[in-house]
């Protein structure tokens, strides 16, 4: 594999595969998760409820009348922000009655019964929001400036440099709990409320599923680039 260093000239980064295999892995795990919900949101709830109705159900099932219900433009924008107690809705969820959309719903109010039961890998996730954000960007920048400097500061900013990086990694790996919890209780309340039922559950598991491999993908590609990064800081130290 070989990296451009700019007028002309090209190395070669063997550590290059690594970045490949997790654009692979993120391309393909976004693939299906578009493909799945797009047949899916094709299929209307016998019920009739749009995401929107279907999430008020939910959250009042469980006792939750503090959570505001948003509509927001895109697709699959989908989020629940525990800060501000807002579940927002995208486009292609908050007025449409497809199993889809009301399963991505579900899965959202999913966290907002996280955040009011006081779910702890929730509440680990919201305390790694501001380290993954400067770990994800700094991290990588301290590494590569690192192997420009003499043993000794160099070291450090490369050691630096990996345990800023890994705090992302780490947040993408508390993030799985999350969202496979918060899938699990969607799938529950969705059949004890009445919401859906028979083939439209098998049916939502398979977009929720497919939603969930996103993050796995995510998790996954973090992962690589963490063992890249440390393969080239290895190189410099055998250098």
């Amino acid at each position: 594999m070989f990296a451009y260093l700019g007028y002309g000239c090209y190395y070669y980064d063997p550590t290059l595969i690594f970045a490949l295999i997790g654009l692979v892995i993120s391309l393909i795990a976004s693939f299906r998760v578009n493909s799945t919900f797009n047949k899916y949101s094709k299929v209307m709830s016998y019920s009739g409820m749009t995401g929107a109705m279907a999430a008020e159900r939910i959250l009042h099932s469980q006792g939750i009348y503090d959570v505001r219900i948003e509509h927001v433009s895109g697709k699959l924008s989908d989020h629940y922000d525990p800060r501000s107690k807002v579940l927002r809705l995208s486009d292609s969820t908050y007025n449409s009655k497809s199993v889809a959309a009301v399963g991505v719903a579900a899965h959202e109010c999913g966290h907002a019964i996280q955040h009011a039961k006081g779910y702890g890998p929730l509440a680990l996730r919201s305390a790694l929001v501001p380290l993954a954000g400067i770990g994800s960007n700094l991290g990588y920048i301290l590494v590569i400036i690192g192997l420009f400097f003499t043993a000794g500061t160099g070291n450090v900013l490369i050691t630096i440099g990996l345990i800023a990086f890994s705090m992302a990694v780490l947040f993408q790996i508390v993030t799985l709990p999350v969202e496979f919890n918060a899938s699990g209780r969607a799938m529950t309340l969705l059949e004890q409320q009445g919401i859906l039922g028979g083939e439209e559950l098998k049916s939502t598991r398979k977009v929720l599923s497919a939603a969930a491999m996103t993050y796995v993908a995510a998790a996954a590609t973090s992962i690589l680039q963490l063992v890249r990064l440390i393969i080239i800081a290895g190189g410099r130290n055998r250098d």
